[in-house]
């Protein structure tokens, strides 16, 4: 009997190693990709009204796809907090996605934060969207002219992102 346990997990993980060997190298670039017009989306924002990436058309965005659970997006958003301060007058405009199941606990930590930036309760759809949001947070920096320009994966190096914000707001 464990043989052919043991038979079928082999079987199973073949088939998934191939599954995701096939979809890498046979696949065209995800809309994600830097260089790719970032994807559109409308949500409704904790304050109720439509969030839409393309109300921020013409500014450079700094996307975050976080969770108020997510240790690393707790320390990244006072972060963020403050490029918005110190970048809107140029251009800069935050958007935060939260990947958490409910409302509330999103009201209550962009309170506690003291975020100054919109924020809304992402989907599946959204985060597929955006090549899968598999870990938290994921940030996208996207351009003025409405392509990303660069994606962070897990916890982001603050100088690095704030170098690249600040190319993106020098460029037309």
């Amino acid at each position: 009997m464990r043989k052919v346990i043991v038979l079928i997990l082999a079987v199973v993980l073949v088939a998934a190693f191939y599954e995701l060997g096939h979809r890498r190298s046979g696949s065209p670039k995800p809309a994600s990709s830097q260089g790719n017009p970032a994807p559109e989306f409308s949500l409704a924002g904790l304050d109720g009204r439509p969030l839409s990436l393309a109300d921020y058309r013409g500014k450079v965005v700094l996307l975050d796809f976080w969770a108020t659970w997510c240790v690393p997006c707790r320390a990244e958003i006072p972060h963020f907090v403050e490029f918005q301060n110190k970048y809107r007058e140029q251009g800069l405009q935050v958007v935060g996605i939260s990947m958490d199941d409910g409302l509330k606990p999103v009201q209550e930590f962009y309170q506690q934060y003291k975020m100054n930036y919109p924020v809304a309760l992402g989907t599946d759809k959204v985060a597929e969207s955006y090549g899968g949001v598999l870990g938290l947070p994921v940030t996208f920096l996207i351009g003025r002219d409405g392509r990303i320009a660069a994606k962070y994966i897990g916890a982001a190096h603050m100088p690095v992102i704030e170098q690249k914000i600040q190319t993106l707001l020098q460029a037309n």
